[in-house]
């Protein structure tokens, strides 16, 4: 685990732009599995999660089609809610920074770590917008 003062402006930034934070694997079986969309980031420490994740993220949500919900859980602190968040992006394996778009409790669109890496947050976010259009 990472000390909190580390983590904590990373975690605020997806806050500040709506996002609801998972810290238990109860609070995990209550958004995911619900009716309608919900779009969960695993946030990281990382530079890729810093420079493409959570800024693709941030300019996602703004588009006129989102999802119902927006979560995240952070990787390398509640392990639990991180585990499983996962759980529910099987058959995909563990990944972070990842991006999952459920509807109806279904996993309809992932995006994982090396779809992530080395990209520009435009096109992630691009990405995005496009399985909100679909599925939202």
């Amino acid at each position: 685990m990472y000390p909190e003062y580390l983590v904590a402006p990373m975690r605020q930034e997806l806050v500040d732009a709506g996002f609801q934070e998972l810290k238990s694997s109860e609070e995990v079986d209550t958004a995911i599995p619900s009716e309608g969309t919900v779009f969960v980031v695993v946030n990281s420490v990382c530079g890729c999660a810093a420079a493409n994740a959570r800024p693709a993220a941030k300019a996602a949500v703004k588009n006129e089609k989102h999802p119902d919900k927006l979560v995240t859980v952070f990787a390398g602190m509640e392990t639990d809610a991180v585990n499983k968040a996962r759980q529910y992006m099987l058959p995909y394996p563990p990944s972070s920074p990842a991006m999952a778009l459920f509807k109806d409790g279904k996993l309809v669109h992932m995006i994982e770590r090396h779809n992530i890496e080395g990209r520009p947050a435009q096109m992630i976010a691009d990405n995005l917008v496009a399985a909100f259009d679909e599925y939202c």
